[in-house]
């Protein structure tokens, strides 16, 4: 009999564990199966938290849909019937007082074809003459451990780059584009400039991919992103969920390892899955040889607001589901989702629900995260006085703080990762790591880390 624990009980630890419990029954596989969760609720970021007459989502809102295996594992969890699809509509970045249009022949702000860039309102005439370099500038030296800034700005110029994609990749992935490798972010960019010789060439060859995915292309639940977590919780029937506990401490001893609860109770394990922050795994492991590599793993903080008006949500002055603000606007926010727009399950009179994000590479967030609630509250409806021209006081409001749990993907996280991994298959054999800290950001990817994750170790023990 085998036994494997996994540490941490979010999307990532849950979907290991159902993949393991559901292999386990399928081959009656002699395996015994842990998981342990510090909080006393599973979901990690993953919460829905239910504000009559809102629903809202205090870490991730959505699942991206056409990532690989999510649609069928949702049919495999019997979630079909409660799926709901995003509105689609137009998105914004404001800059200078004023909403402009993000082409939607565009990739996270990068254009698709010539027209969509001779459609922006972005970037000056000069500006396009520069980005259409593009098609006819070679790559010579980049590769994917490259940044992808300095990648789009040699192609594209600064001035698309920084007005017009820069806003959208770093929201996406939290962080200047600078600092962010094409392998962590969009690889692909690189394989278009290779093999078609131009980005826009690139997009324009494989353009109906990304438009087949370009309508509905996020999910989630009628009662929110936790019916995940319940269903998964349900429906796995042979493994123990301890809750509520925090595993402080593993030691090697005999080919096994043993971890160590905050109840002082002992669990002994053959395998070991660390889906938690790298911090978490850090101080639970305690060795200084391992703390190197973990020092080069980086994380960034976020706060969210969401403010819900008894105001219908057509009082919107844009047919869009939301905005992200440029470098240097009124405005303080990073970017603001206008939920009620875009989530139509969030609002049951479809009443106004807008949520604002405010992230630690913001200029301001040193004194944001000082402010009280009731102060940062005022911060947000001055945000959205001044780009929705909306003055109403507020029915609803939720601020949810992520303090560094926000995984940065710099340009030395690979090779981060990769150190670890080999430290730790040197001298924790059976331990994995698993999760966003590593493998990929978004419910998605950690949905897809999480059944790597059980594949590896039902092949380990099965051979």
């Amino acid at each position: 009999m085998k036994k494997v624990v996994v540490v941490g009980g979010g999307i990532t630890g849950l979907t290991t564990l159902y993949h393991l419990d559901k292999f386990k029954r399928t081959h009656a596989l002699a395996m015994e199966l842990t998981l342990v969760e510090r909080d006393v609720e599973l979901g990690g970021k993953i919460k829905t938290v239910k504000q009559r007459p809102f629903i809202l989502e205090t870490g991730a809102d959505s699942i991206v849909a056409r990532n690989e295996g999510v649609l069928p594992f949702i049919e495999e969890l019997q979630l079909g019937d409660e799926l709901v699809y995003n509105e689609t509509g137009t998105s914004f970045i404001y800059t200078n007082g004023k909403l402009h249009k993000i082409p939607e022949d565009s990739v996270f702000g990068i254009p698709m074809s010539v027209d969509s860039l001779m459609e922006s309102t972005l970037v000056s005439e000069e500006g396009k003459r520069k980005a259409l370099l593009d098609l006819e500038t070679p790559n010579t030296s980049f590769t994917k451990d490259s940044s992808v800034g300095e990648f789009l700005e040699a192609f594209f110029g600064g001035e698309l780059v920084k007005n017009q994609i820069a806003p959208v990749l770093s929201g996406v992935y939290s962080g200047k584009l600078e600092d962010l490798t094409m392998a962590t972010t969009l690889p692909y960019l690189l394989e278009y400039k290779n093999r078609y010789g131009s980005i826009i060439k690139g997009f324009e060859a494989n353009k109906e991919k990304f438009k087949s995915s370009s309508n509905g292309k996020f999910i989630s639940f009628t009662s929110g992103l936790s019916a995940l977590i319940d269903r998964l919780e349900a429906v796995i029937a042979k493994a123990e969920i301890i809750k509520g506990e925090e595993v402080i401490s593993v030691k090697k001893g005999d080919g096994k390892y043993q971890l160590t609860l905050t109840n002082s109770k002992l669990i002994e394990a053959d395998y070991v899955v660390f889906a938690t922050t790298h911090d978490v795994t850090r101080k639970i492991l305690n060795d200084s040889q391992l703390n190197h590599d973990f020092d080069r793993l980086k994380n960034s903080s976020l706060t969210s607001i969401y403010i819900g008006f008894e105001l219908k949500d057509e009082i919107l002055p844009e047919n869009g589901t939301g905005f992200i603000t440029s470098h240097g606007s009124d405005v303080v926010c990073d970017a603001c989702t206008w939920t009620s727009r875009k989530w139509k399950h969030t609002s049951e009179r479809q009443e106004l629900l807008v949520r604002l994000f405010y992230k630690s590479s913001n200029a301001y967030y040193d004194e944001l995260k000082e402010l009280s609630e009731e102060e940062l509250t005022k911060v947000a409806l001055d945000d959205i006085f001044k780009s929705l021209g909306i003055a109403e006081p507020p029915a609803s409001v939720k601020i949810t703080n992520w303090n560094n749990l926000m995984p940065n993907y710099h340009l030395g996280h690979s090779q981060a990762v990769d150190s670890l991994q080999q430290r730790l298959k040197d001298d924790y054999p059976n331990v994995l790591l698993a999760g966003a800290s590593y493998f990929g950001v978004g419910i998605g990817a950690c949905m897809k880390n999480g059944k790597e994750t059980a594949d590896a170790i039902t092949e380990m023990i099965t051979g």
